[in-house]
Order: structure tokens, then C-alpha cells, then sequence
């Protein structure tokens, strides 16, 4: 077979694919079995792969990476379909056979898509279905907010592809991500469904999914399916062949499956049985061998380069398009229909048949271009050379936006962290900082009451298509003048968290994917995050950069309840990886730590910044001077400090601030020398003083950390009383550090409705519990 150049027919690039199609398929397949098989296993662990769902998209990504596929569109590759991708680059030459032999070993290929993991390269993580599809939605949002705020031309606008396993459509996450796409009206974008109606514990139901178009088409979507492949098309126009697609059509999907397992001989048995005596079936039947009829009878949408060429060439506008791809699931593998393939492989008898099958010698299984002989080999080469997909450059190293030396701290005796946090947000929006301008803030319907309001009405909501305020035209009053429009730059969403935090990775990816980088301010109901957990992890295993601010936080919500009050959020930052914690108390510290964030976000070895903030109104405290601030950025600064060998000291995080302040006033003529510390990330604190005592087995040379400095104030066995409105072991570890004794106070129920006063005292959190805590640790009582 001559491999299509540019200048040939469409029929010989049809041919050129289903090559591709068949290497892909072989090489993911090979690469599975020599890590569970071939490669020494020293654990007895089950590596593991995902073979069968490999082959049922090799068609679906030979046509898009290879025919559809244009320089400025990304894609995001389902999960199990990862070892597809690593085939694709190594087909390229971007990836290496070092690589491919550690496929989930350490240091290699790995088992999902990884932005950061990779050597290859990735347009989106995947590994928790759905998340990888709806990002796709998101940034093609992000991608029109940088054509209207001017940083991209429309011409080099992207599609955002997503490839999807069917079962990733019962993630609820999708719907949600449905509905915010057709408020927003998003546009380019493509989800390619590999509707292969096979789960990891059973076939699909049939039911449900003829409801897809209907779901999707009213939010706006147009519907592509792509149901039986181009022999099955022409076979139905024989005679008798409508009788087979009518059957086809009805058949329900564990059945097609079985059939699939079982082979030519058992379709035609039950095709036989069914519609036999139906005119002119059975002799269109006889027309075909055994393996001629199980060809016919899987001969789907998904697996037909042609078919799957033309679904994509008719989709060339902006309008977002479902592609629902029929297929089965280890299509050309022993494996085929069998229901328990997701997790299954094949068997070395298995791969050897696969193999010969291919013309693939022995010895020449990890050749890129194996079986094909030397001369179409190479023009194979060429034809992949040429590809879009071969000519995309890395991705574009965006410059850095110039971060003010100090953020103004807000004026006022008394403040919360949030009033504060909104403050400095407005002073932004009013500057013309360049910061100011690269700032997109988001919320899920809390952007009033997170204090992000003041930012919105001086910055405007972002809207491509303008949008009137009515209220405002009918001249009724509002503290909301939130103008709509493309210039906006606050993106609001529904109550859904996991959007939420889908469209802050799109925008913290911004630098990556389109070379110009925003600043992402993200703010949220604290205990609400738990909501989104799975989609933040994703975030931050991206490496995306945005700023998150959990407010109102804890039991300081007081009337609000327990339903309200997050407990476990501090343990949350303190264990996300990619996330930096910090829980100001005070209103300097807010500015101090956002201005940190603003920088740290925008540094190669940066990340995501998590700030845990309170409505609760704090007697600011004076300063003598800023010596402070350098402590404070590493996680924690003495407020009062102890005198030198001092036997005990007060340990606070946060909001709960006025109580320990109080208890270290009534406690400081009892205990000479009390120390006050403010802790204010939990987690640079531990992380800090993790790498330090790790250093002497990874050969780094070993460093004294903050926490361990900070503590050599006082005595050795000195005792510590730790204090936060949250989980009481974010601090209860300091202990450990230098064999101290703890008395650890904090939240580690749901608390009850009531005014401060009363929930203080009940949960001890007061000063009374301080020192009630201070005199059993110190004094014996």
C-alpha cells in the first residue's frame, strides 16, 4: 500500500490512517504487555493497563491527530487511552523506548496523561474521569477572554478537544459543566464519546443513552453520530441489509458484546435465528465467511477512518459538537466484547497471535514502524513528519506580570481577614498596575458575600456579548454594578464547586496553553471546598496557578451551624500538593501573604496559594516594625517573644487571634518569660521542617528549618498550648518537633448554632480554655 503525500486522494489518506490506526493499536498493546509480562517484577503486583480500551480509539485518534488535527488545538486523551498518546509520539520521534519499556515504572511513561509527569506533550492531565473533559469546556472559555481582552487574535483561536470513554457520561460533573458552558455560550469546542458500552464492572445501559442528544442539543450542541462504518453502510444498502440494520439497531448492548467475544460463527447463528426467514437476509449472509461476517457486524463508526473523517470535516465551525463514536471495546484484540476486557490483557500466547498477524518479526516489537517494510516504512515517516501535529511547537514561555513591592494594607481599627482580603482587591482594581489587569476573579454565586463585589463593580463582569443591567437602567438602587461586557474580567459561575475549580486550572493554565498569563483569584464558602476536592487535586496536579480564598471559615460562622463550618480544611491545604496554605489574622498579614501569592504563582517553581479567611471582626495590633514579615512568610513569627529558655508558650493559627492574645496577657505574670507565636501556614511550617529532616536521605545537605529556629527560643521540653478554628492537629505536631508537650485545642466535630461568645466557650476555644489548658500543661492543675 503507497502511503498518502499531499498531493494524493482521499482514499489513499484513508489507507495511510488505518496503517496508523493499526500501529497505534500495536504498540499500546506491546507496551501494556511488556510492563505486566515481560519487564521483572519485584513486588508481585499486577501492573496493570488498559489494552481493550487502547483499541477501541486507535481509529478515533488516527483521525484526529493525523487528519483533523491543526497546530493551535489541544486535546485532552481519556485516561485509559493514555499508552495511545505515548504511541503517537513515539511514532513522531518525541518519545523515547526507555520510556515506553518503564511504562509505570518509575521515572517513565506514566499511567494517565500527565502535564508534569510526561516527557511527552500534554495538553491536559487526565485520571479522574470527567474532569479532563470538562476543563476542555472551561478553556475554550479562557481562550475567548484573552481574544476580547485583546492578548490573542481570533484568527488563532483553538479547538478544545475532548476524547471520552462513555461511562465518563455518568460523571455529574459533565452536566454541570454543560449548563455553565451554554450560560457562557462557549464555542470550539469538540467531546469525542468512544461509545464502546463497556464499564470496568458491566455493559452500559442502553436506556439512558439515547438521551444524549437530547441533553446536549438543548444546551446547544450539535450532535454527531457516528454508528456504522462504511462496509456497514454499504451492506445495508443490499438487499436484506436493512433487516440486519434494523436488528443492529435493537440489539441491546450485552448482547452485541457477547456476540462481539464469541465471533462470525455466533452471529451468524443468532442473526440466522432472529431474521433468517426475512427476505433475502439469508443469502446476504452467506455472501460473507465467518470472519467476513464478524468484520461486517463490527465494522462501527469509531473504527471507520472514513466515517470518522467526514464526522470531522463537518463540524469546521464554532459550534460546540459531540461526536458519538460507536465502537467495541478491544476491537482487533482477543479481547474483543468480553465484558471483563477493561482490566483484562492479553496472555503471551495472545500477543505472539497479535504479533504474527501484523507481520511483525520477533525482535522488531517495539519498532515504531514495524512490519511495513523498509520503503513504506519510510514514507509512512515522511507522511507523520508533515503532520500538523509534528510541526506544533513546545509551549510558549510566557513573560512575568510585575508584582507591586507592597500591597497597601486596608485602613481601620478593627477588620476581618475577608473585609480585608475584599479591600485589597478594590485597591487593585482602581490602580492601573498591570497586576490589576491581569487579575481574573471567579466565585460560585458567593461573589457578594466573599467581598469580591467591590472588585466586580470597579472591573466588570466578563461577558462576549454585552449584557444590559436592568435594575440599573430602571434606576433602582444596588450596591451591584456589575456591568457585562468583554472587557469585564470577573467570570461568574453557578453553585457548582466543581466548576469552580475546573475554570480556575483552565485560567491558571492560561500561560502554558496561549502564552499569556493571568492571575486567577478564586473565592469560595471555606467548608465548600470540600466539595470540589477532587477537582482541585486535578488543578494542582496540573500545575495550574490561581489564588483560593476559603471564607467565611470554621466555627466563627457562628448562627450558620455546622453545616457550615468547615473543621478539616487547614489538614486540606496543609496535604495538597501544588497548594500553599496560609490563615492570616490580621489585616497587614492578608496584604502581606497576597502579595507573596501574586509572586509565587508566577514562579517556575511555584504554584497555587490557598488563603483561609473569617468574617470575624479583629482588634488589629500595632507594629513596631516590619521584622515580622519574613517570619510570617515562612509560616510563623512571635507575636510576643519568649525570654530566652522560657518554659511555655501560646500557639495560635488565625481567627482565634483575640482569645490567645488574651489568655497570654492573664497567663504572662504566672508563667515568666511566655511566649505568643503566630502560626500562620501550618503548612510551609511542616513542609519546611519535612524537607530538613529528609535532607540527610536524598544527600542534600542538611538545613535547620523555621519551625525548628523559631522553637529554639525556649527551653528543651518546654510546653506549647496550640490553638485554630479547625482541626486541632494542624498544630498539634509542633510537639514532635522538638519533644515538646502539646495541649492541642481546636475543632474536631460539627458545632452547633450560636453568637461567638457561647461557641468559644462551649468547644473551648475561649481564652478561659487557654488557660485552663495552660495551667494543666505548665503548672500541674
Amino acid at each position: 500500500m503507497a502511503i498518502a503525500t499531499k498531493t494524493d486522494t482521499r482514499a489513499e489518506k484513508v489507507a495511510t490512517l488505518e496503517v496508523i490506526d493499526a500501529r497505534l493499536r500495536w504498540l499500546s498493546a506491546w507496551t501494556v504487555h511488556n510492563a505486566n509480562h515481560l519487564r521483572e517484577k519485584r513486588d508481585g503486583l499486577k501492573v496493570g493497563g488498559h489494552q481493550a480500551s487502547c483499541a477501541s480509539m486507535t481509529a478515533i485518534m488516527a483521525a484526529l491527530y493525523f487528519h483533523a488535527l491543526r497546530p493551535q488545538d489541544k486535546v485532552s486523551v481519556k485516561p485509559h487511552a493514555g499508552p495511545l498518546l505515548q504511541a503517537i509520539h513515539y511514532m513522531l520521534g518525541n518519545q523515547s523506548l526507555e520510556q515506553l519499556r518503564r511504562f509505570r515504572a518509575l521515572g517513565g511513561a506514566q499511567s494517565y496523561p500527565s502535564r508534569t509527569k510526561d516527557e511527552i506533550p500534554v495538553d491536559f492531565s487526565t485520571g479522574s474521569v470527567g474532569l479532563g473533559v470538562a476543563v476542555t469546556a472551561f478553556t475554550s472559555l479562557v481562550q475567548d477572554y484573552l481574544i476580547a481582552h485583546g492578548h490573542m487574535a481570533e484568527a488563532d483561536a483553538g479547538r478544545m478537544i475532548a476524547l471520552m470513554g462513555d461511562a465518563e457520561l455518568d460523571e455529574g460533573n459533565i452536566y454541570e459543566c454543560l449548563i455553565e458552558g451554554y450560560k457562557h455560550d462557549i464555542r470550539n469546542c469538540w467531546w469525542v464519546v468512544d461509545y464502546n458500552r463497556q464499564s470496568l464492572d458491566s455493559t452500559t445501559a442502553d436506556r439512558m443513552f439515547r438521551r444524549f442528544d437530547d441533553i446536549f442539543e438543548t444546551c446547544g450542541w450539535r450532535v454527531v453520530t457516528l454508528k456504522s462504518g462504511k462496509l456497514q453502510r454499504e451492506v445495508f444498502a443490499r438487499p436484506g441489509g436493512q433487516s440486519i440494520s434494523e436488528w443492529i439497531d435493537n440489539c441491546p448492548n450485552a448482547e452485541f458484546a457477547v456476540l462481539t467475544y464469541q465471533g462470525g460463527a455466533a452471529w451468524r447463528t443468532r442473526l440466522l435465528a432472529d431474521i433468517g426467514s426475512r427476505p433475502h437476509v439469508r443469502k446476504l449472509l452467506d455472501s460473507f465467511d465467518d470472519d467476513g461476517l464478524a468484520a461486517l457486524m463490527t465494522n462501527l463508526g469509531g473504527h471507520c477512518i472514513e466515517s470518522l473523517m467526514e464526522a470531522f470535516d463537518s463540524a469546521q465551525d464554532e459550534t460546540p459538537t459531540l461526536f458519538i463514536a460507536y465502537t467495541v471495546k478491544g476491537y482487533g484484540l482477543p479481547l474483543a466484547g468480553h465484558k471483563d476486557n477493561h482490566s483484562g490483557m492479553m496472555n503471551p500466547a495472545q500477543i505472539e497471535q497479535l504479533r504474527a498477524s501484523m507481520n511483525i518479526a520477533q525482535g522488531s516489537e517495539w519498532e515504531p514502524f514495524g512490519g511495513l517494510g523498509d520503503n513504506q516504512a519510510a514514507q509512512l515517516k515522511a507522511f507523520l513528519a508533515e503532520s500538523p501535529l509534528a510541526r506544533k511547537g513546545p509551549e510558549p514561555v510566557a513573560p512575568a506580570v510585575p508584582v507591586p513591592a507592597r500591597l497597601a494594607v486596608p485602613k481601620g481599627d478593627t477588620q476581618s481577614t475577608q473585609a480585608a482580603f475584599g479591600n485589597v482587591m478594590l485597591d487593585l482594581a482602581k490602580s492601573s498596575e498591570p497586576l490589576a489587569d491581569r487579575i481574573v476573579t471567579t466565585a460560585p454565586d458567593v461573589t457578594q458575600t466573599t467581598n469580591l463585589g467591590a472588585f466586580v463593580n470597579q472591573r466588570g463582569l466578563f461577558r462576549r456579548a454585552e449584557m444590559a443591567d436592568v435594575f440599573r437602567a430602571a434606576k433602582i438602587p444596588s450596591a451591584q454594578k456589575w456591568a457585562a461586557h468583554a472587557a469585564g474580567q470577573h467570570v461568574e459561575l453557578g453553585i457548582a464547586e466543581t466548576n469552580f475549580f475546573i475554570a480556575l486550572t483552565s485560567l491558571g493554565l492560561a500561560a502554558p496553553h496561549f502564552g499569556t498569563r493571568l492571575l486567577p483569584v478564586g473565592t469560595v464558602y471555606d467548608p465548600f471546598i470540600a466539595r470540589g476536592l477532587d477537582a482541585l487535586n486535578y488543578g494542582c496536579y496540573s500545575d495550574a496557578r490561581f489564588l483560593l480564598v476559603g471564607t467565611p471559615s470554621g466555627l466563627t460562622l457562628g448562627p450558620e451551624g455546622g453545616a457550615h463550618q468547615s473543621i478539616n480544611t487547614p489538614l486540606i491545604g496543609m496535604g495538597q500538593p501544588g497548594l500553599t496554605y496560609f490563615e492570616p489574622a490580621y489585616a497587614d498579614e492578608v496584604a502581606l501573604m497576597m502579595r507573596w501569592a501574586f509572586d509565587h504563582m508566577q514562579q517556575p517553581d511555584g504554584g497555587s496559594v490557598y488563603l483561609r479567611l473569617s468574617t470575624r471582626q479583629v482588634p488589629q495590633i500595632a507594629r513596631p516594625d516590619e521584622n515580622w514579615e519574613a517570619d510570617a512568610l515562612k509560616g510563623a513569627y512571635w507575636v510576643r517573644r519568649p525570654a530566652p529558655g522560657a518554659e511555655a508558650a501560646i500557639v495560635y493559627t488565625g481567627a482565634i487571634a483575640p482569645e490567645a492574645l488574651s489568655a497570654w496577657e492573664q497567663l504572662a505574670d504566672d508563667i515568666p518569660g511566655l511566649g505568643l507565636l503566630s502560626v500562620t501556614s501550618p503548612d510551609l511550617l511542616h513542609r519546611d521542617w519535612s524537607a530538613a529532616r529528609a535532607a540527610r536521605w536524598t544527600g542534600k545537605a542538611a538545613g535547620r528549618s523555621h519551625v525548628q529556629a523559631i522553637l529554639s527560643d525556649l527551653a528543651p521540653g518546654a510546653g506549647l498550648v496550640t490553638v485554630l478554628d479547625g482541626s486541632p492537629g494542624a498544630l498539634s505536631w509542633l510537639g514532635g518537633v522538638a519533644g515538646m508537650r502539646v495541649s492541642p485545642l481546636g475543632i474536631d466535630r460539627f458545632g452547633q448554632t450560636g453568637d461567638l461568645p457561647d461557641l468559644y466557650r462551649t468547644y473551648r476555644l475561649d481564652a478561659d480554655a487557654i488557660i485552663d489548658a495552660a495551667a494543666e500543661l505548665f503548672m500541674g492543675n
